[in-house]
């Protein structure tokens, strides 16, 4: 029977609900809770994190998603502003070195911090680059301080903030991609992939994506790249904690089935039980495209609905490999952290990714192994380990059967990781999971099953992109990878600072409410 739950939606105060419990829906609530709030935050999944949080299998646990945290000050601020101290909630450890790539033909490169170790790996691979990568350093730092600090930070919801930032776009060439702009500065193939992939952690193709994105090479330098204890997941846990001090609510195992809105302005939720808590202010951690066309499936529909997210470029899918492996700890000593397995194609592979939506028969891999770093995530001995390689999106017209071929790509997989990495895992195997586009898509709602939600491409970028603060119905914002300032946890956590700028506050919504109700 549909009710209207009084201890919700009537007693105490403003009263904000977060629909969804990702990174970007936590540090909302955080941040909203801060302002004096009362926030209740709603997830269909058992635990707090969404694609951050994890599972447990004999005794290994497997991190779902996002493995690292690479501008931590964000996270310093956002408890800060809910008077906790980071370094006393989360136990964060430094990586040295960040990763490695391997390429098939033997050759290496080691990505560190220390900028006098990244020239001497740049002069060992191609002598004649050395001069081009120092300018690519200082190229990526310009962009930092504008598409990150400046731009990152702030709300892009209307017209003329995009204007004001035209001349800046083209003065640092924003319209050339992360992979063209790498090509300026550096000859060597090799080089000119290590510095142009990191999109592909955000979703984003590098031969399309705008050359804002090469800011990531200066986060690693600047910043270093870091790994929590226990996961991202424990700082999702983390997260939750402080909600709840806050006197804030988590309802975990609970799916809302819709944003319901009256006279243009959202009221409320009903919960897939047919239950309604009204709010002040409504917040979509869930995709952009889910929350326009299935919780706003009975709003008509304009710009974003109708017109934008049909024509959006989506973020590739991924297939990941989570497996722990018993005895091993003393073995594959090469093998660290993390470490990047080239296939035989770069430009090729991501075109057949994106372009083409085709599973190609190679492929490379992105190897997680957090057994090295933290005891935690496996048996004493025994190691965890999570492979990813990026596939098509499910809304390609050629979008593969993962329930046909999925055993059959993860023999290709194996190969590549028992001939090229750590062979003999195989025999080693004591627990595996394994997620496919299709898991992102009935495990997370994701549009296509995709990784990142809607590519990162320039005109999919700041006001391009779904705003902070929806168009389409009044106290509704949106947060998270599909909204500005876009995918990856510096982003999603940004995107709550966004989101706080633009949600009045409480007292006033909560007399806006008033007055819309009458």
């Amino acid at each position: 029977m549909t009710r209207i739950d009084p201890s919700l939606s009537s007693s105490g105060g403003a009263h904000a609900l977060v629909v969804g419990a990702g990174l970007g829906g936590l540090a909302s609530a955080m941040r909203l809770g801060a302002r004096g709030y009362r926030v209740t935050l709603i997830d269909r999944l058992d635990v707090p994190g969404g694609r951050g949080s994890a599972i447990w299998k004999d005794g290994h646990r497997f991190d779902l998603g996002p493995t690292i945290v690479t501008v931590p000050q964000v996270l310093k601020e956002l408890f800060a502003v809910c008077g906790r101290k980071l370094h006393e909630e989360i136990d964060l450890r430094p990586l040295d070195p960040f990763y490695e790539i391997r390429w098939p033909d033997g050759s290496t490169f080691t990505a560190t911090g220390s900028t006098d170790r990244m020239v001497d790996e740049v002069a060992r691979l191609s002598p004649g680059d050395v001069n081009g990568y120092r300018k690519f350093l200082r190229d990526s730092e310009a962009r930092y301080w504008f598409g990150f600090e400046d731009l990152g930070r702030r709300s892009m919801h209307r017209l003329r903030d995009l204007i004001q930032v035209l001349p800046k776009f083209a003065m640092l060439r924003a319209d050339r991609s992360v992979y063209a702009h790498a090509a300026r500065r550096v000859k060597d193939e090799r080089l000119r992939m290590a510095l142009s992939f990191h999109p592909l952690f955000i979703g984003g193709d590098p031969f399309n994506v705008t050359s804002m994105y090469i800011l990531v090479s200066h986060l690693e330098k600047a910043f270093g790249v870091h790994y929590a204890i226990g996961g991202v997941a424990e700082l999702a846990r983390a997260m939750g904690s402080v909600i709840e001090d806050q006197g804030g609510l988590l309802r975990m195992n609970t799916e809302v089935d819709e944003i319901l809105v009256k006279d243009n302005r959202a009221r409320g939720v009903r919960l897939a039980s047919g239950e309604i808590i009204t709010a002040d202010v409504i917040v979509s951690n869930a995709d952009a495209g889910f929350t326009y066309d299935h919780l706003l499936r009975n709003t008509p529909r304009k710009r974003w609905t109708r017109r934008r997210l049909k024509k959006s470029r989506w973020s590739m899918g991924l297939y990941v490999w989570y497996f722990g492996t018993g005895g091993t700890s003393g073995m594959w000593r090469d093998v660290g952290h993390h470490t990047i397995l080239n296939g035989p194609r770069y430009r090729g592979l991501v075109r057949d990714i994106f372009l083409n939506g085709k599973v190609a028969e190679d492929m490379s891999l992105y190897v997680h192994r957090p057994s090295v770093t933290d005891p935690t995530c496996a048996p004493q001995g025994d190691d965890t380990f999570y492979v990813l390689s990026p596939v098509p999106h499910l809304g390609h017209e050629t979008a593969a059967d993962w329930s046909e071929i999925g055993e059959a790509y993860k023999t290709r997989m194996a190969r590549i990781l028992d001939e090229k990495l750590i062979p003999g895992f195989q025999d080693r195997i004591t627990a595996q999971e394994i997620f496919t586009p299709e898991t992102f898509q009935s495990r997370y709602l994701a549009p296509h099953g995709t990784g990142f939600s809607i590519e990162p491409r320039i005109f999919q970028s700041a006001w391009f992109r779904p705003h902070n603060v929806s168009e389409e119905v009044q106290g509704l914002y949106l947060t998270g990878a599909g909204t500005h300032p876009g995918a990856g946890m510096p982003g999603v956590i940004s995107s709550a600072e966004v989101l706080s700028q633009l949600v009045p506050d409480p007292e006033f919504a909560a007399v806006a409410e008033r007055l819309a109700a009458e």
